[in-house]
C-alpha cells in the first residue's frame, strides 16, 4: 500500500511540475472569443513543496527509515 501511495505522490507531483511550467510559459490566453487562465503560481508552488515533502517521507518509510516523531519524556527523580 505505501508504494501505491508513493507512486500516486510521485504522478501528482509531476502533474504539478507541468502545471507549473504550464503557468511560467504564460497565464492566460485567448483562442477567438474564449480565454484560458490557469492556475495560481502561487497555489501550485505550495502543492509541489508539500507533494515533495510527502514523497520524501514515503520514500523514506519504504526504505525502513523512520520519520522523525514526537516523542515525549518523562524525568523521574528516583
Amino acid at each position: 500500500m505505501a508504494n501505491t501511495r508513493l507512486d500516486m505522490a510521485k504522478e501528482r507531483l509531476q502533474a504539478y511540475y507541468q502545471a507549473e511550467l504550464a503557468v511560467l510559459s504564460g497565464q492566460e490566453y485567448r483562442i477567438g472569443t474564449r480565454t484560458l487562465r490557469r492556475a495560481d503560481l502561487s497555489e501550485i508552488r505550495k502543492a509541489i513543496s508539500e507533494l515533495e515533502r510527502q514523497v520524501q517521507q514515503l520514500e523514506n518509510q519504504a526504505a525502513g527509515n523512520r520519520s522523525a516523531r514526537a516523542r515525549r519524556i518523562v524525568i523521574r527523580d528516583l
